[in-house]
Parts: C-alpha cells; sequence; structure tokens
C-alpha cells in the first residue's frame, strides 16, 4: 500500500503534470542532469525498499520446503530477514508519514488538468449519458464521444463546446444534463464519508509552501533526519 502511495506521487510530481510535491529542501537538487526537475527521491526510496522486502518474501517462501527437520539453511537466512525486513518496515512507515505530513498539493494545477482540451476527462460522463439517458447503443454513443474528444486532443475546439454544438448530442441531451456530465461534484460526493471511515479529518489543513520547506536536503529525508 505504503508504495503504491509512493509510487502515485511520483507519477503526480512529473514536470508535466505537477499535482503534488513530496518535502523539497531549500538547497536540495532534483536531477544532476535537468535542474529544473525535482526528483521524488523520497517516494523512490519507498519503492526501492518495497522491492527488497518482497526479496525477503521469496525468501521465507523458500524456508518452507524441509528435508526431514528445520535446519540451518533456514536459520541462517531468517536472521538476516527478520529484523531486517522489520527494520525496513520500521523505516518505510516513518518516511511515508513524514511525505505525507510535508506533501504539497497544487489544487490549481489539479484544476488546470481535469479542464485540459476543455474537459476531456468528463467524455465518460458524456457517454453514460448518452447511453442512459438518450438511450443511444453503447458503439454509437463510444464512436461520437470518441470522435469529438479525438478533435479536442487535436486542438480542433474545446471538449465541452464541441459537444454543446455537435447536432446529434444536443438533440439527444439537454443543455443541463450536458452541463451536469461536466460537473465535478458527483465525483466529490462521498469524499468527508470516505475520510471519516479512514479516520482523516475532513477539515481543511495548512499546507506546505516553498517558505516552509526545509533548508538542507537531510532534512527532507534524503539522509535519513527529520523535517523541521
Amino acid at each position: 500500500m505504503l508504495e503504491r502511495l509512493a509510487t502515485t506521487i511520483r507519477l503526480l510530481q512529473i514536470t508535466e503534470v505537477d499535482e503534488v510535491e513530496e518535502p523539497f529542501g531549500q538547497r536540495q537538487k532534483g536531477s544532476s542532469a535537468m535542474p529544473h526537475k525535482r526528483n521524488p527521491v523520497l517516494c523512490e526510496r519507498i519503492c526501492g525498499l518495497a522491492r527488497v522486502l518482497r526479496g525477503y518474501a521469496s525468501t521465507a517462501m523458500e524456508d518452507v520446503a524441509l528435508w526431514h527437520e528445520r535446519d540451518i539453511s533456514h536459520s541462517s537466512a531468517e536472521r538476516v530477514i527478520l529484523p531486517d525486513a522489520c527494520a525496513l518496515s520500521d523505516y518505510i512507515v516513518r518516511l511515508s508519514t513524514r511525505i505525507v505530513e510535508g506533501l504539497r498539493v497544487k489544487s490549481e494545477n489539479m484544476m488546470a488538468n481535469i479542464e485540459l482540451h476543455g474537459g476531456i476527462a468528463f467524455s465518460q460522463q458524456v457517454l453514460t449519458a448518452l447511453i442512459v439517458e438518450a438511450e443511444w447503443p453503447r458503439e454509437r454513443a463510444y464512436r461520437a464521444v470518441q470522435h469529438l474528444a479525438a478533435r479536442a486532443r487535436d486542438d480542433d475546439g474545446s471538449f465541452r463546446d464541441l459537444v454543446a454544438v455537435d447536432p446529434d448530442i444536443s438533440g439527444a441531451l439537454s443543455e443541463s444534463t450536458i452541463a451536469h456530465c461536466f460537473d465535478i461534484e458527483p465525483y466529490l460526493a462521498n469524499i468527508d464519508e470516505t475520510y471519516r471511515r479512514l479516520g482523516l479529518s475532513t477539515t481543511t489543513q495548512r499546507t506546505a509552501t516553498d517558505a516552509s520547506a526545509p533548508e538542507l536536503a537531510i532534512e527532507a529525508g534524503l539522509a535519513g533526519g527529520r523535517m523541521s
């Protein structure tokens, strides 16, 4: 689970996406070849150590096979993997906590990506409306939405505008239905309940900023140090 979280943050921190950012020291270096990059080294470390843990799991599975009784071939491996796996797991949990507490969330970039090509991310909603509300055959609905989405991706207009002026779609769906297809609120309808079930706060928290970024790389966790 923590590796999946770290992988997601790595993807969202790509320069072209830039929706979240792990703690990054003011004097910390990113890519040695491309100075503009802020490599998510903490999340990368979690992903690497997760592979080590899976390797230990493989060793433990091989320890299951016995001859007539346990021998040194089992315990010699366990003396390495058991304490090291516990230490690694503890470190990964602590590092993940540090990342989450210092995570910078860029909501304005999230909205910009959602609105990319005129809300092309809402194509599924338009497809569903044509199938459920207009009772179109799925193949017809899919082809119609796919064609408009392709035009939007080729910068031949905003996806939202192309849907609104398409004669077949506008004839099958009302203006309010089309507008609802591009409404983000249904995706957030149960967000508070989800947070409560996970034991998380539903109130706005202080977000990390560049001004609060630790000055030294070690404070960002590069050498095991703690953030101040």
